[in-house]
């Protein structure tokens, strides 16, 4: 068994870092030819400290979690457990079931890191980002890449998707991710319609507006649905894309787009009146 979650671990590597960098070669290209907004920072000023914490989060992994959540689920489908393996379904049903209901959990988990001021303290460093881009799709403090993979690896547990579903669904997250963060013009009526299935970049940027009630709105990153159904979806920001501020009240010196300087942020300064559950005066 260790054997063959050791060769998973490097076929999942390998599927994930190739599709990593091809969506993410893709975005930042189309974000040079077609930008929704003009910069504020020139890329050399953020990207390398979102690109530094980033391979910071993939080495915290490899180093202090022993198992992938596609590990979990292999080791989850030898042992029949999960509540995918209660039920007899067509192989095509339960793979559609499981990515719904990891994006689902993806969803809670993103209002659960805004409602918990000590969890927000760790979240607001992705909100921090003083422009929005690509970049941005990867850019969370190493603690919270730690505790979302340890909730992850609960659900897949609790679940039992089968691995493909799971690579799938690994794969569909960061590449959304990297999209719906992108600086990216798209068309308002294409824009409109592809709301229907998937987390557009106008539609997520809302989410990273720095007013309080326009950060907690818009969670979702692939799926719109769960913004709808929850009653946290949010159409435009109450500036317009152009004009809105994009990040937090906090830390908006561009010296705290540095590697370091967003690292310590969880434990400089209180965690403000964003968390959900914090009275909303200050906005």
């Amino acid at each position: 068994m260790t054997l063959i979650l050791s060769n998973s671990f490097r076929i999942e590597a390998f599927i994930r870092l190739g599709a990593f960098a091809l969506i993410f070669a893709a975005i930042a290209l189309a974000e040079g030819a077609m930008p929704r907004r003009k910069r504020l920072f020139a890329r050399s000023a953020r990207w390398p400290g979102n690109i530094g914490v980033a391979a910071i989060n993939t080495a915290a992994v490899y180093v202090l979690v022993p198992v992938t959540a596609v590990g979990v689920a292999m080791i989850a489908e030898r042992g029949h457990i999960g509540l995918l393996h209660a039920y007899a379904m067509p192989a095509a049903a339960a793979f559609l079931a499981a990515l719904l209901a990891l994006d689902f959990a993806i969803y809670l988990q993103h209002v659960m890191f805004h409602a918990v001021p000590l969890l927000w303290r760790v979240h607001r460093m992705h909100h921090a980002d003083l422009d929005f881009d690509v970049t941005t799709g990867f850019r969370f403090h190493p603690a919270e890449i730690i505790i979302s993979l340890l909730i992850k690896i609960g659900v897949v547990m609790c679940l039992g998707p089968s691995p493909i579903a799971v690579l799938a669904f690994e794969v569909l997250l960061n590449g959304t991710s990297m999209f719906n963060h992108g600086n990216l013009a798209i068309d308002e009526r294409a824009d409109r319609w592809l709301r229907w299935i998937v987390v557009t970049p106008d539609m997520h940027r809302v989410h990273h507006s720095i007013v309080r009630d326009e950060t907690n709105s818009n969670f979702g990153f692939n799926l719109p649905w769960w913004d709808w159904m929850m009653g946290t979806y949010r159409a435009q920001p109450a500036a317009g894309h152009l004009a809105m501020t994009i990040g937090i009240e906090q830390f908006r010196s561009p010296a705290e787009l540095g590697l370091i300087r967003m690292l310590t942020q969880p434990m400089r300064e209180p965690a403000g009146d964003y968390p959900i559950s914090r009275s909303s005066s200050s906005v």
